[in-house]
Formats: structure tokens, sequence, C-alpha cells
């Protein structure tokens, strides 16, 4: 294990001397991240990844060293503490720092999730006030495209949408497609009113709109309400998180030091201290999963 860790150490102290300093390291690993990224990575990935930039969301090498520090160095005391081993130190952190790739995705999901909601908002409303004044969902749907108001995806999705209706002759295929695209409740609830209208040919719209409105209002104002809760929780969870780290610390003001480091010579405290990382570490990514979870898909 020891050779190992020692290669390791070798291997990075070789790639960062040939690349000539922390910057331009980070720069070929980021090269050679992104291109495996760009040969195996998923549409959706490349998408958020691009809107993270246009939105100037994206971490920058200052906000990544932050967190290999404050990661590393957490987890790297957290190992410390359990074993008093330099070994478990450096893999432990080593572990932390991969898993910081996966924290920035979920971080970026939520960022990008938030964004699209906000554009689903919008596109809900203002669909809605374009339609009062032209009564023709189409029209309605030209007048957003052309407000500048809505962003692309959502901008892209709605001129498909134009495209599909004309070419079809009804908005039937084209609300199903953007249903099937933003799955959100006020998208659904609002095209399915549209459908009756333009089916039943309602001449006094006015109030079943209205009513709409309102529930998008109410619709919008729960899921704002969820993202303040989950904010809530996502402070008191990683302080319990941290706490049940810490109980070995516990164990050990009522041991006594030299008597835990008697029982860290029994391989099998060895494995229940492993065990006791792992289901804590796994109990704090899913809640990090929670956290980041899609905003405003019910």
């Amino acid at each position: 294990m020891e050779l190992v860790i020692w290669i390791l150490i070798a291997l990075f102290i070789f790639i960062y001397r040939k690349n000539n300093g922390t910057e331009n390291f980070y720069k070929f690993a980021k090269k050679q991240v992104s291109f495996i990224y760009e040969k195996y990575a998923p549409y959706s990935f490349k998408t958020i990844s691009a809107k993270m930039k246009e939105l100037k969301q994206e971490y920058t090498i200052k906000d990544y060293t932050i967190q290999i520090i404050a990661l590393g160095g957490l987890a790297g005391g957290i190992a410390y503490l359990y074993f008093y081993s330099l070994i478990m130190v450096i893999i432990y952190a080593g572990v932390a720092i991969l898993f910081i790739p996966y924290l920035a995705w979920l971080r970026s999901k939520r960022i990008y999730s938030e964004y699209i909601f906000e554009q689903i908002q919008v596109y809900t409303t203002n669909v809605i006030m374009e339609f009062n004044t032209t009564q023709s969902f189409v029209k309605s749907l030209e007048g957003v495209r052309d407000s500048g108001i809505i962003e692309d995806p959502v901008l892209q999705d709605i001129k498909t949408m134009i495209e599909m209706s004309y070419q079809n002759g009804t908005i039937d295929e084209s609300i199903e497609f953007f249903n099937q695209k933003y799955p959100y409740y006020m998208v659904k609830n609002m095209h399915q009113l549209f459908l009756q209208i333009t089916k039943e040919g309602a001449k006094d719209s006015g109030e079943a709109l209205e009513n709409m409105s309102m529930d998008i209002d109410a619709l919008v104002e729960g899921v704002y309400r969820d993202q303040m809760d989950r904010k809530q929780f996502h402070t008191k969870f990683i302080t319990f998180a941290l706490v049940l780290f810490l109980l070995v610390l516990v164990m050990q003001l009522l041991l006594g030091r030299d008597s835990y480091l008697d029982l860290l010579q029994l391989w099998y405290v060895h494995l229940v201290l492993h065990a006791i990382i792992i289901i804590n570490s796994y109990f704090l990514l899913t809640g990090e999963k929670y956290y980041n979870d899609d905003v405003g898909v019910e």
C-alpha cells in the first residue's frame, strides 16, 4: 500500500514539473478531462456545462483549489482522528478529492434546474398575457418568442413548437413535445386549458385564464418555499453529518487515548471504523443529492 501511494505522489510531481506550475497543471488536467467528457459524456452534461459558462457559474481554479483544500483537509483530519495513520490520511483525503467533480456536477444541475424553472415561469405567464390579446395560442407563442425575455434552450423549443403547429395545422403535437421536455404541472395545466379553449371554441376565456394565472402563482410560491426549506435543511444536515463523524472522539474521551490506540491494533476494529466512515459518507452524499435535485419538477 505504501509503495502505491509513493508511486502516485511521484507521478503527480512528474506531471506537475512537466507542465511547469500549478496553473499549467490545472490546464493540462482540465484539458484531459474535457477531452474524455466531450467523447463520452451524455448530451445533458454538455448542455448544462455550456449554460454554466454562459451564466458565469462555472467553478474557477480558485474555487476548485478551495474545494480541494477544504474537503481533502476535512477528510484527512477525520481519517487521522480515526486511525492515527498518515497512510489513511492520504487515502481518505485522496478519495474525498475525487468526489469534488461529482459535487460540482450536482451543484451545476441545481443551478441549471433553477434557471430552467424561472424560464418556464416566464413562459407560462407571458403566453397567458399574450393570449388575452391575440386569442390564438400560436400567435401567443410568437409574441413570447419575439419578446426577448426567453433564452435558450427554452427559446429554441418554443420555435420548434411554432414550426410543428404550422406544419401539422394543430397544436396537439407541439404541446405534447413541450410537455415531455418540461414536465411541470404549470406547463401541463396551462396547455390543457389552451387545448380545451381551442377545441371547444370558448368565446370568453378570460376568467379561466385568470384562474390559471393564480394557480401558476401558487405553484411558483410553493417551489420557492421549498427552495428555502431545502437550504435550511442543508445547513442542518451538514452539521448533523459532521457530528456523526466526530462520535469517535467521544469514544476516545470515554476510553482514553491509550486504550483507543490499543484497540487499533485489532484488525476488526479497523473494519468497523472504515464501515462507519463509509456509511456516514454515503449518508452525506445522499443528502447532497437530495438538496441539489430538480427544482420545480413535481
